[in-house]
């Protein structure tokens, strides 16, 4: 127990702010996962999974220590459905690994959605979003936060959700959804004193950029007839 307690209180100061290990290790392994991304790797969700639990208990903590940052329920809820839609990717590549791997040992082959997974997935995000800001609203922040906070926390939380449901089916648009939670989800880390997370955000930016062009090539030059047919089903 002694163990778990140091590994939960270990901290970082740096100019006068305590930062969490668990938050600097934490965001290691979702850019260790982001980086399997790219290269369509199997191994890419159970190490985004450790990820998530470490920063599960990073933006929860405040629930438990009135002296912690700022907490973000939408930031400590996502980790919880990243779990639950890794471990749905995470059965997904390795079952179309199986079935259609190819010798550099990826997982999938990108496309593009349809335009009825389109129509879908932006019904979802617009009504995710209207839903979740009020009832982010409704539940409080445990300290007097403006009302552009929910929408924030909504935004990130609904497009996060909706971006590993994408990088599940692997979809390109995955990293589009990606660069907007970042556009909105850094200011509000640094805002919200989460230095880390946000300058890894930013960070992310240009690995999602240079990602979104890797797939667009690759669900160009590996397109098969399989895979058409597999779209034009979906």
């Amino acid at each position: 127990m002694n163990v778990l307690q140091w590994l939960y209180e270990a901290h970082l100061t740096i100019a006068g702010h305590e930062i969490a290990w668990r938050e600097i290790v934490g965001n290691g392994f979702g850019f260790a996962s982001a980086i399997g991304g790219l290269r369509r790797r199997v191994w890419a969700w159970p190490v985004g999974i450790v990820g998530n639990v470490l920063l599960f208990t990073v933006f929860i903590a405040a629930t438990f220590d009135a002296q912690a940052q700022q907490p973000l329920f939408g930031q400590a809820g996502r980790q919880v459905f990243f779990i639950i839609t890794s471990l749905y990717g995470w059965w997904r590549w390795s079952e179309h690994k199986k079935a259609h791997g190819d010798a550099a040992g990826h997982a999938i082959t990108p496309r593009w959605a349809t335009a009825r997974e389109r129509a879908a997935y932006l019904l979802v995000a617009v009504a995710g979003v209207l839903v979740l800001q009020a009832v982010f609203a409704e539940i409080g922040a445990v300290w007097p936060a403006p009302r552009w906070y929910y929408w924030c926390d909504a935004w990130i939380f609904v497009g996060s959700m909706l971006a590993t449901y994408m990088m599940a089916r692997g979809w390109n648009e995955f990293w589009l959804a990606w660069i907007a939670v970042d556009l909105v989800g850094v200011p509000l880390l640094w805002h919200s004193g989460y230095y880390p997370t946000a300058i890894l955000f930013v960070v992310y930016g240009g690995l999602v950029v240079y990602g979104f062009f890797v797939w667009v090539r690759a669900s160009r030059v590996e397109r098969r007839p399989d895979h058409e047919l597999e779209a034009a089903r979906a």
